[in-house]
C-alpha cells in the first residue's frame, strides 16, 4: 500500500511517501503534486521525504522527475530527503543524483532551502556584495 502525506508550514511543503511508489501508485503523487504545487508564486521549500519508501520502479522515478520539471519551470528546487540505499544506488547508476538535490533528512533539506534563500536575498540586497571593495 502507498500513501502520500502532505505537511505544510512556514518553511515549505513536505511530501512524506510511504510504501511502494510504482505504476499503480504514482498517480497519487501526481495528484498531490498538482494540488499542492500549482503555479502560485510559492517560495517555500519542496521536500520529498523518502524515509518510509520501500520500493520505487521506473514509473515512480518518472513521477519524481515530473515534480522536478514542474518546479524547475517555476524556478524552484525539489529536495529529496532520507533517500533509502536502494534508491540512492539507482540514482547513482543512472546519474539522477546529479539532478536531484539529496539530503540526509527533512530538517537538513528545509535548512538548505532557507540558507539558499538567505544567500539569494543577501546577494540582491547587499550592495557590498556587488562591488567588492572600493578604492578611494
Amino acid at each position: 500500500m502507498f500513501a502520500v502525506d502532505v505537511g505544510r508550514d512556514a518553511r515549505g511543503v513536505v511530501f512524506a511517501l510511504r510504501g511502494d511508489l510504482d505504476f499503480h501508485s504514482a498517480v497519487q503523487l501526481y495528484e498531490a503534486g498538482d494540488k499542492e504545487l500549482g503555479p502560485g508564486g510559492e517560495t517555500g521549500a519542496v521536500v520529498i521525504d523518502c524515509s518510509h519508501l520501500t520500493y520505487c520502479d521506473s514509473t515512480g522515478i518518472t513521477a519524481l522527475l515530473k515534480l522536478y520539471n514542474q518546479l524547475s519551470a517555476q524556478s524552484r528546487v525539489l529536495r529529496l530527503a532520507s533517500v533509502p540505499a536502494f534508491l540512492d544506488r539507482l540514482f547513482t547508476l543512472t546519474g539522477l543524483n546529479q539532478i536531484f538535490s539529496l539530503y540526509d533528512d527533512v530538517d537538513e533539506a528545509l535548512a538548505a532551502h532557507e540558507a539558499e534563500r538567505g544567500t539569494l536575498v543577501a546577494s540582491t540586497d547587499d550592495p557590498a556584495l556587488h562591488g567588492g571593495e572600493h578604492s578611494g
